[in-house]
């Protein structure tokens, strides 16, 4: 509320009730808010953590178990890159994310534990609630969850702060002279811990004091009363809160605090630390009075009885309580959670940094689209004006994507800067790190850089400041991979750019089935707010770069993100052709018409690298089979599939209004004969338009498992190259009656092509 941004807070996702609990209290949400959780659709509260369905209140999304920890250290890692950069002093801001023991069980949630001790990031505190239980039973029942997460983060580098046992267990600690009580909560399983959680203080007793006389006559003065009232430090507010203070004040390392709790605590004997908590959803009246009575809560018995709900509960704007709560909110400048948009618009693009690109090569000189990106990231990054807004992230694969000379340009980001000379030190381009690096890389892990892109891409909320993540990638390790990290920035409204390097099932040579992507345009169509693009040529790809700077950044920013797939075969890069930018945003334009005019007709739709074996069979079919075929260069299935629905939607929802007419019908409902796409990505990528097209359709693409071989054998096996093109357009000619069947076989025999082959998705 000062025009600060605070504290990052990553909250535990199902502790969701007890935050918009809290915003009640504090007059952020009214009854009539908390009538409609989980009834979004009529604008309610969202069930988690979601900054897509209420955007002014969640700032990071956190029930997909395990994603929170990494996305977290992420977050504090990208805060010390923009106080080092001199973008944002985020010098006070300290990220919490409170967690679930069983949560750590995900493997994301230990994979950033190592960079963030060596990174020293002590504006990084993990909150992990140890109630010892899982969904379904103990998270650890024969053995002690607390001392192994105590293990694992000591040896990370971690400072640990243990929370186990609440103030009530002093005394008693205070008398251990023999250390017996100690041994023996040091040796309790948790299984058994959580045993005594719902026993009476007799069978406590019996069973944790009494095998050991020593320990019988520790609490010989004690009540069966006294020892249920045993606490679990987790819900000693005393305690936690010299845990939270001793964590703020620690530097040089991270801190987790492991805090010993019980599930469902203060709920009632029927809930608490039963396996079955989790899935009891209505509490009786007995219950509710309980609850009532333990928290103290001034409700009188009637209004609990009887089929009514229960009232939302109160203290009142001038009682103590509310009062305290509300100094405190203002002492620390506002509640918490919120998420507040103060990002100004980055100015467009100059023209020249994609003038290049829009020139092409030339018939003589050949250059992949992925260096030609390679190229383009270079310029943007020197740019005066936006390049301090570029964040390059990559997995370790920068040589790979011929990135290597940003190593010298504009090094690696590493807070501590280099301490050693490298062994290529003598070489042009030798690794180099620095305090005011660029490029975010933090090793063989896609789904660390999500997270890293993750932070980058929502920094102009977090923190006001539009950054533009560039995370390239193997696109197979993408989408296939990290699918809920990216469905995850989506939810957090993130901004920027997924690149899948090394794209194609058949244009990654000698890798195989393992590396061998054809299906993350699959999978990038199933997220809403992901613009998917597969271009063919470098001018496509900058033009689409151009787009999404200014769609996501400019004066009306759009909340979506772009995945843009590049590939490494080199070809002669064409200069743009006239007028046919809105085309390569809207996913199609006539790229070459046929030259001539023949007896028949036909469309083909070409690409990425399919867009090659598209030219090829244009010409094949004009000089030997009388076929006059335009050829069209789709860049986005996704979008066109997308635009056609609504246009759908819009003619079903307004019957009595002229029907609207798809952009893909729009471009394609004019010319003539069947239409054959062809792509280097499965058939179901293509395959998103058939239903809306006017003639027939058939989709040529590489379903089944890659191989190792040479991108010539490839694709004649998964039979998208030119003779398997052209014998598609023939076939459908002769299905429509224009030619004659013995026509297609000719072309098969022509091209020498085995009809009786495998099926490729079987083989």
């Amino acid at each position: 509320d000062d025009g600060g941004f605070g504290d990052q807070i990553f909250v535990q996702g199902h502790a969701a009730p007890g935050i918009y609990a809290r915003a009640f209290l504090e007059g952020r949400l009214t009854e009539g808010d908390l009538d409609n959780f989980r009834r979004e659709v009529e604008g309610g509260l969202p069930s988690y953590p979601h900054p897509r369905r209420f955007p002014d209140f969640w700032e990071f999304p956190t029930v997909s178990m395990g994603l929170s920890p990494l996305n977290a250290v992420a977050q504090a890692r990208f805060n010390r890159y923009l106080l080092h950069h001199e973008l944002a002093d985020t010098s006070q801001a300290t990220v919490w994310s409170f967690l679930g023991d069983g949560e750590m069980d995900e493997p994301e949630s230990m994979a950033g534990l190592s960079i963030a001790a060596r990174e020293q990031l002590d504006n990084l505190v993990f909150v992990i609630n140890c109630n010892l239980q899982r969904l379904d039973g103990p998270v650890r029942g024969n053995h002690k969850v607390i001392q192994e997460f105590e293990s694992i983060f000591r040896g990370a580098g971690w400072n640990v702060i243990k929370v186990i046992w609440g103030r009530e267990w002093d005394e008693l600690l205070m008398h251990d002279v023999d250390g017996v009580l100690l041994n023996k909560m040091n040796t309790t399983v948790d299984g058994e811990l959580q045993k005594y959680a719902v026993e009476s203080g007799a069978y406590i007793r019996e069973h944790f004091f009494g095998p050991d006389p020593r320990l019988r006559k520790m609490v010989e003065h004690l009540s069966d009363d006294d020892l249920r009232k045993l606490n679990r430090g987790g819900h000693d507010y005393r305690k936690m809160y010299s845990a939270y203070k001793s964590a703020v004040e620690h530097a040089g390392s991270p801190t987790v605090i492991l805090a010993k709790t019980i599930k469902g605590w203060t709920l009632g004997p029927d809930f608490e630390a039963r396996n079955a908590t989790h899935q009891i959803k209505k509490m009786t009246e007995v219950e509710l009075k309980t609850f009532r009575d333990r928290l103290y809560l001034d409700i009188p018995d009637a209004v609990l009885e009887g089929d009514a709900l229960p009232p939302y509960y109160h203290p009142g704007i001038d009682s103590p309580e509310y009062e305290y709560m509300m100094s405190r909110r203002q002492a620390l400048d506002g509640s918490v959670p919120k998420r507040v948009v103060r990002a100004q618009p980055l100015a467009t693009p100059p023209a020249d940094l994609f003038a290049d690109f829009m020139a092409g090569t030339g018939d003589k000189v050949q250059a992949s689209t992925t260096t030609a990106f390679a190229r383009l990231i270079r310029k943007l990054l020197g740019d005066p004006e936006l390049g301090p807004r570029v964040v390059p992230i990559i997995p370790d694969e920068a040589r790979t994507f011929g990135l290597d000379a940003l190593f010298r340009d504009v090094k690696i980001y590493s807070p501590i800067g280099q301490t050693y000379e490298p062994v290529d030190a003598g070489l042009l381009l030798s690794y180099r790190e620095a305090r005011d690096g660029r490029i975010l890389e933090v090793g063989i892990t896609e789904a660390g850089s999500m997270a890293s892109t993750t932070a980058v891409g929502t920094s102009y909320a977090t923190w006001g400041q539009p950054m533009i993540p560039f995370f390239i990638f193997y696109s197979m390790f993408g989408f296939q991979r990290i699918g809920d990290l990216i469905w995850s920035f989506g939810d957090q409204r993130g901004r920027g750019f997924l690149l899948g390097g090394t794209a194609g099932r058949t244009t990654l040579t000698g890798e195989g089935l393992q590396h061998c992507d054809g299906h993350s345009h699959v999978l990038a169509s199933t997220v809403p707010n992901c613009r998917a693009y597969d271009p063919a040529f470098a001018y496509e790809m900058a033009v689409l770069v151009r787009d999404g700077i200014q769609r996501m950044y400019g004066p009306e920013p759009e909340d979506c993100f772009y995945y843009l797939t590049l590939y490494n075969e080199n070809y002669p890069q064409p200069a743009l052709l006239e007028g046919v930018e809105d085309g390569i945003v809207a996913g199609l334009y006539s790229y070459r018409p046929a030259p001539e005019e023949r007896s028949h007709r036909a469309q083909i739709l070409g690409s990425g690298t399919a867009m090659l074996a598209a030219l090829e069979a244009q010409r094949l079919l004009a000089e030997d089979h009388d076929v006059a075929a335009d050829v069209w260069s789709a860049t986005s299935y996704k979008l066109l599939r997308e635009e056609a629905l609504t246009t759908e939607r819009w003619n079903r929802l307004h019957p009595t209004e002229q029907d609207r007419v798809p952009y893909v019908v729009e471009q394609l409902g004019a010319s003539e004969g069947p239409i054959v796409a062809v792509t280097d990505f499965m058939k179901a990528v293509p395959d998103q338009i058939a239903r809306f097209l006017p003639r027939p359709f058939v989709a040529l693409g590489t379903d089944g498992y890659g191989y190792s071989d040479t991108r010539e054998a490839l694709r004649r096996h998964f039979e998208v190259d030119a003779a398997h093109i052209v014998v598609a357009v023939l076939d459908s000619l002769a299905l429509q009656g224009d030619v004659k069947g013995e026509v297609v076989a000719d072309a098969i025999r022509r091209y020498d092509i085995d009809p009786d082959s495998i099926d490729p998705r079987l083989a």
